[in-house]
């Protein structure tokens, strides 16, 4: 059975003891909750699955669009690997605090110990404050003894790469890699269908009932990948009314999408979904009779099956595209 509907979804809000305001007053997201840090787009996660905002199918699940559709919306090699659950994640995040250092186990990892998949992700920043940062990865190789006095005399810190960043800045964040999104960070995350996260550190800050957050310092220890990289930024172009290979990998390939006026897309060489985030401007995606608009900080699911279509930009406007190859 085809599917051919663009597919928006409700965005799922989280409040954060790290969240801020930029969800709602830059990327327009509708609450009356404070300190919101993430807006869960596209989620198949089990606790927290989203259901479709518009035309005749709102209010469906994606798991049971899923069930229903099968390869005519995920593709047929998607379908065949991963059945009836959708294999990643799409959010945007809003850091007004630092995230907890963290690490994500792989996927052998984390089937072994949570039956889960492992959590390969990728983010692109929409917006930073005057001196944000990352951190991500090791300055130079380290080691599990090394880790372990880190702990001990409290100088993980100083071990750690720290990037600055702007607005358009992307980064790949391979499973094994610490990492923390830094102070006044709004980006989009693309990663693997998981919510298994192991912190490390928390800034000694406690919640709101004076208790600290819970640190998953062993479990961290065999997940964490010691080797540095010598550079952790992805490296990419951008032609107008084309896309631009931002970060493939086995889990996710993204592009980057500039427009200005009309473009033909034809994904006849695909065999997957394809999620396009708004990252810049707003568009108005076409096909046949159908008009769905997509404005800053919304995010957009084209089944597998529909493979050719117009995108429409009044003004300059900037799309993610995200798919599996």
């Amino acid at each position: 059975m085809s599917i051919y509907q663009f597919l928006k979804f409700e965005p799922i809000l989280k409040t954060k003891i790290w969240g801020g305001e930029k969800l709602i007053s830059l990327l327009h997201k509708k609450s009356v909750l404070k300190n919101i840090g993430e807006s869960w787009e596209i989620s198949g996660v089990k606790e927290a699955i989203s259901s479709v905002a518009n035309k005749e199918l709102k209010g469906t699940l994606l798991n049971e669009l899923i069930i229903k559709y099968k390869n005519n919306l995920l593709g047929d090699k998607v379908y065949k690997q991963f059945g009836n659950d959708f294999p990643l994640l799409i959010k945007f995040i809003d850091a007004k605090k630092s995230l907890s250092i963290q690490v994500h186990p792989n996927n052998d990892l984390a089937k072994k110990r949570h039956n889960t998949f492992g959590k390969n992700e990728m983010w692109y920043v929409l917006q930073a404050d005057k001196e944000a940062n990352l951190i991500i990865g090791y300055k130079k190789n380290s080691s599990v003894k090394e880790f372990n006095t880190h702990l001990e005399e409290n100088t993980l810190l100083s071990s750690l790469n720290t990037e600055e960043i702007k607005k358009g800045d992307a980064y790949y964040i391979s499973t094994g890699t610490i990492h923390a999104i830094g102070a006044g960070t709004l980006l989009a995350e693309i990663q693997q269908t998981s919510d298994i996260t192991y912190r490390i550190y928390d800034w000694e800050r406690k919640n709101s009932d004076g208790t600290f957050r819970e640190l998953h310092t062993e479990a961290a220890k065999d997940a964490i990948d010691y080797l540095a990289k010598d550079s952790y930024k992805a490296v990419y172009s951008e032609k107008e009314n084309s896309t631009s290979e931002i970060i493939s990998s086995p889990y996710f390939t993204t592009n980057i999408l500039p427009l200005q006026g009309k473009v033909e897309i034809n994904h006849q060489q695909k065999d997957s979904f394809v999620i396009y985030m708004c990252v810049g401007g707003n568009v108005t995606f076409q096909y046949e009779d159908q008009i769905e608009e997509l404005q800053l900080g919304e995010t957009l699911l084209v089944p597998a099956c529909l493979k050719e279509f117009n995108i429409i930009a009044k003004e300059k406007s900037k799309l993610l595209e995200v798919y599996i190859k």
